[in-house]
């Protein structure tokens, strides 16, 4: 069996090793990849970068597997798959934790540069898939109130949260944008941010997005800042990628690779669950027992810093230091600004530095602390 798979997916070799025979297990450069590399794979293993359509795989006549190991499908024409009778399978919810510890992150950052209190602001999440659900059982440790818009989620019977209009979350303090990028139907997010919307937006409001870029129409967010709007915008996706509207940078305040995914076990939980979906293709295709045998857990390294020890009542101080002893947002946004004309988008993202999430770390909480906010926020227990 040949496995091509993106060379930016952690473990690939551990997980997958087992499948090929040795030297056909073979990495990708996943925004260069060309239907002549692939013409005897029989598994294709890629990240957002790579469109998966017919002019990838025309030349292609034994692949039965695709796998993603992103949350996000736009990338691939599952309708041409299913018409090739080629197996699909992403990775939902993935890196939904990182991308929630992104947004945390960059809260605590703008709390502190603008002297904000966290708990009396409102938080407008737009999409409640499972991003938008990690992010929201993340406020809530917090005590952060927030609303929810999802027109589909709203009207699935089984889906018992409160939901808000688009209009109500557009009010709130803090937006964050969690939705898959959608051109058609009754619901598209292409620009659903645009001219309109952002005008409407207050000066003292904050715009996270950290899904698609094409969700906020960019040039009308940049007129917008160019016309001395106030609002503080944060960006780790941008229309057109690799491309960026490079003066809007400067309009905000905070720029990054599209990396809120990219913590170690966002990007590792992709691979492994792609490993477990082809041990059940082959389980299926072959019609033999392949109980898998490789764990994520079994090859993450320890955190460089693996335990802590709270002595005092859980604030906003602490929670200020906690976060960013484990993520601090400012370093993504430093290497952004300071590197993306040298190296490049893609560069970034592939050479991005190793970073964990909360959970690598164990908070141990003293008799005399009473608050478990640290562990409803995610770090761990034990």
């Amino acid at each position: 069996m040949k496995i091509f798979f993106d060379e930016n997916m952690p473990y690939a070799k551990e997980f997958f090793n087992d499948f090929c025979k040795e030297g056909d297990l073979i990495p990708f450069s996943g925004r260069n990849l060309t239907a002549e590399q692939i013409i005897d794979a029989d598994v294709l293993l890629v990240r957002s970068i790579t469109k998966v359509n017919e002019a990838l795989l025309k030349k292609n006549k034994k692949l039965s597997f695709v796998g993603t190991a992103t949350i996000g499908l736009d990338h691939i024409d599952q309708t041409y798959l299913a018409q090739r009778n080629i197996d699909f399978h992403s990775a939902p919810g993935c890196n939904a934790i990182s991308v929630a510890e992104y947004v945390i992150s960059s809260l605590v950052v703008l709390a502190e540069r603008y002297l904000l209190n966290l708990s009396q602001l409102t938080v407008g999440i737009v999409g409640g898939g499972n991003t938008g659900t990690r992010l929201s059982e993340k406020l809530t440790a917090l005590g952060i109130p927030y609303k929810i818009c999802d027109p589909l989620l709203e009207h699935n019977k089984e889906d018992t949260r409160e939901f808000s209009s688009l209009e109500e979350v557009l009010a709130c303090d803090v937006i964050s944008l969690h939705v898959p990028k959608i051109t058609d139907g009754d619901y598209p997010t292409y620009h659903l941010l645009n001219e309109e919307r952002l005008v409407k937006l207050k000066d003292n409001q904050i715009l996270i997005n950290a899904c698609r870029g094409e969700v906020i129409d960019n040039r009308a967010l940049l007129a917008l800042k160019l016309q001395g709007h106030g609002l503080r915008v944060v960006l780790d996706v941008w229309e057109g990628e690799p491309e960026v509207l490079t003066p809007l940078i400067e309009h905000t305040e905070i720029a990054t690779a599209h990396i809120a995914g990219y913590s170690l076990e966002g990007k590792a939980g992709g691979t492994e669950m792609l490993y477990q979906a082809l041990c059940r293709h082959i389980e299926k295709r072959q019609n033999i027992s392949l109980e898998p045998k490789r764990k994520l857990i079994n090859f993450l390294p320890p955190a460089n810093i693996s335990e802590v020890k709270l002595n005092q009542e859980f604030n906003e101080e602490l929670l200020n230091q906690l976060v960013k002893m484990v993520y601090d947002v400012r370093r993504d946004d430093a290497i952004f600004r300071q590197q993306l004309s040298i190296k490049g988008f893609d560069s970034l993202r592939k050479n991005y530095p190793v970073r964990r999430e909360f959970s690598a770390v164990q908070v141990t909480l003293s008799s005399s602390t009473s608050s478990d906010v640290p562990h409803r926020l995610g770090f761990n227990k034990t």
